[in-house]
């Protein structure tokens, strides 16, 4: 059995889990918790880079979406374009079709105005691991040097993490919003991943 379907199995477990925690409102005191912990921290310059990572969670990937496809088509890598294509795409779908399922209300921010949006999943958490895990995913299937392929995987997983943490910090979402957002992209990707595999081995038998 492969490893991303072992993940998108797992994944599954993890988020029907959490959900049914969230529905049934007993993820309060750990929310509360770990939003407190996080809260005590808070700072000016905190502030300002929990916005900017925010940012960069959310229109940033879009600036970045738009410049990689850009770039992928015209370096001729067009699997590597529908990939970062349909990824996002179904992020954007399970987005919203989760937000509108659970309706679950957002938090008293900490900072910056209330979205106007469900609180859980985050799709800052979700958008973010989409895009910037698979885009890390692609490039290192592209490049040889083994140093540089770490520092890429290194960055992409500090950037997804920083964005969920900010999310948190600004107390925009509960940390339960953020962990179903990751398992959301997760169980996406892993899925898309088991789908190609299986479609290559047909292709090849």
């Amino acid at each position: 059995m492969p490893l991303s379907l072992l993940i998108s199995i797992a994944g599954l477990f993890l988020f029907g889990w959490i959900a049914e925690e969230v529905v049934k409102d007993h993820t309060q005191r750990f929310d509360s918790a770990i939003r407190g912990w996080v809260h005590q921290f808070s700072s000016p310059a905190m502030t300002t880079a929990a916005k900017t990572a925010s940012w960069i969670g959310e229109y940033g990937v879009i600036i970045a979406l738009a410049l990689a496809l850009v770039l992928f088509l015209a370096f001729g890598w067009r699997r590597a374009a529908l990939w970062l294509a349909v990824t996002q795409a179904g992020a954007l779908v399970l987005n919203l079709s989760l937000k509108y399922a659970f309706h679950r209300p957002r938090p008293t921010p900490f900072f910056g105005s209330l979205p106007h949006t469900y609180s859980f999943p985050s799709g800052h958490a979700l958008f973010s691991f989409c895009f910037y895990g698979v885009l890390a995913g692609l490039l290192v299937d592209r490049i040889r040097s083994r140093m540089a392929r770490t520092l890429i995987w290194i960055a992409s997983s500090a950037l997804i993490a920083a964005i969920g943490l900010s999310r948190i910090y600004l107390g925009v979402h509960y940390p339960t919003d953020v962990v179903g957002g990751y398992l959301t992209a997760a169980i996406w990707v892993s899925s898309m991943i088991t789908f190609d595999r299986l479609r290559t081995r047909e292709r090849t038998a």
